[in-house]
């Protein structure tokens, strides 16, 4: 690879007609702009693999999209966080064009003399991300700006070879998001089934057909003061439920081999498990600390400014060479009572989570209390009924854990080319 573009980066944007600036200023677009309906506004928080996450996505009106229309993205734009987790950034696509640069951000147009493809994963590499953390502001948040972004350090090729790397390396990625969106139908479907059987109560009666709908008798039930279905009975969840919390650790004992580590990182917001939180633990712990596939986590500490995880729980997925372990701000919650899928719908459920963060405490990180856990009334269904549910999304998750495992071997293979591509060891003809 002849690398025929060298200079900051900020100047080579210039030079293609590019430009760098600061995204809207929290005294332009205050919280109470955010509405139900509307053009999505990118934060921080959106930004996963280089790509937008609609996933709790904040909404503005057209109105206020127009009257800062500088902050409107477009195609090929590079979107950065700002402060914290600082190499967080997200590429804008064709379908992505039109939504808004959220505070909190940086915008990056690239200009004509980048593939914006290959910038993105230029970017990308530890090199660079490095760079960038060492330069960034702050002591307790780092912080990103625009002079940082412009003297960034450029040494690559010309566009037209940019191009065909950045097309080697997209085809992966493409397969990364297929998968991603896969798993999340996959979850979409174990939800809809969870509300259909127990929330609509519409589950399969002795005949086999929805058991409300089909004139099914409620009994309205003292404790719960709602109906619930006939032989269905309240129970409070410190009776059918353990927990055992995860390990403590120093920052030394992370590292990247070892034993696979699932921390508050592996937790999205909305519960879901996420594979690039997972961290490689080489400190000492107890043989029994290993968790078994299958089993199900919940996070008991939160460091988002809504407590948007606290009380979220996912189903470890078949995915390691080894047992997990989880750290000391993770659970693993067991019930001879209710299966695991089940535990996981309910722990995720919007009425739960509202229950559930009267009993987070904390300044900067929340804490929960799992006596709120347990002091938890709820409905029991039937065993052969959530029995029944579990096989279902057993079933599921197998599908789930086949995806995931590609995207383990797409990501090393991403990660193992990404580095020689940009150095020009390995070239594309």
């Amino acid at each position: 690879m002849t690398n025929a573009l060298n200079g900051k980066l900020g100047s080579l944007v210039a030079a293609g007609g590019g430009k760098i600036h600061t995204g809207p200023f929290g005294s332009q677009l205050h919280a109470s702009d955010y509405v139900q309906q509307g053009i999505p506004c990118i934060m921080p928080a959106n930004m996963k693999n280089n790509r937008v996450d609609l996933s709790n996505i904040a909404l503005i009106t057209e109105e206020d999209a127009q009257r800062l229309s500088k902050y409107i993205v477009r195609e090929n734009d590079i979107v950065y966080s700002r402060r914290g987790d600082v190499t967080q950034k997200a590429l804008i696509r064709e379908k992505e064009a039109g939504y808004f640069c959220g505070t909190g951000c940086l915008l990056l147009r690239p200009g004509k003399k980048f593939d914006a493809r290959f910038l993105t994963n230029y970017l990308s590499t530890e090199k660079i991300r490095s760079w960038i953390v060492s330069q960034a502001i702050g002591a307790t948040m780092p912080n990103l700006n625009t002079g940082i972004l412009s003297s960034i350090p450029f040494h690559g090729p010309e566009k037209e070879e940019q191009e065909k790397i950045a097309n080697v390396l997209s085809a992966i990625e493409d397969k990364i998001e297929l998968n991603n969106h896969i798993n999340t139908e996959l979850e979409a479907m174990a939800k809809t089934l969870y509300d259909y059987w127990f929330i609509q109560f519409d589950f399969p009666d002795a005949n086999g057909k929805p058991y409300k709908i089909s004139g099914g008798k409620m009994v309205y039930n003292q404790t719960l003061k709602r109906e619930i279905p006939e032989g269905w009975r309240d129970c409070q969840f410190g009776d059918h439920v353990t927990f055992k919390r995860g390990i403590s650790y120093k920052s030394g004992d992370i590292q990247d081999d070892g034993v696979p580590f699932i921390n508050l990182n592996s937790f999205s917001l909305s519960g879901e498990f996420k594979l690039e939180g997972t961290k490689y633990y080489n400190g000492k712990f107890k043989p029994e600390s290993k968790l078994a596939v299958g089993g199900l986590v919940i996070a008991i500490t939160d460091v988002t400014r809504n407590a948007d995880i606290i009380g979220k729980a996912f189903v470890i997925p078949d995915i390691f060479d080894e047992m997990p372990l989880i750290s000391c701000d993770v659970a693993c919650v067991s019930s001879k009572t209710f299966g695991a899928a089940y535990l996981e719908q309910l722990f995720n459920s919007e009425s739960y989570h509202k229950y559930i963060k009267h009993y987070a405490s904390g300044t900067l990180v929340l804490h929960l209390d799992l006596n709120g856990v347990k002091w938890f009334k709820t409905y029991q269904p039937p065993k052969k009924l959530l029995e029944k549910y579990d096989q279902h999304c057993n079933s599921l998750f197998k599908q789930r854990d086949i995806v995931l495992t590609e995207n383990v071997y797409l990501e090393a293979l991403r990660d193992w080319l990404l580095p020689m591509l940009m150095n020009g060891q390995v070239t594309v003809k």
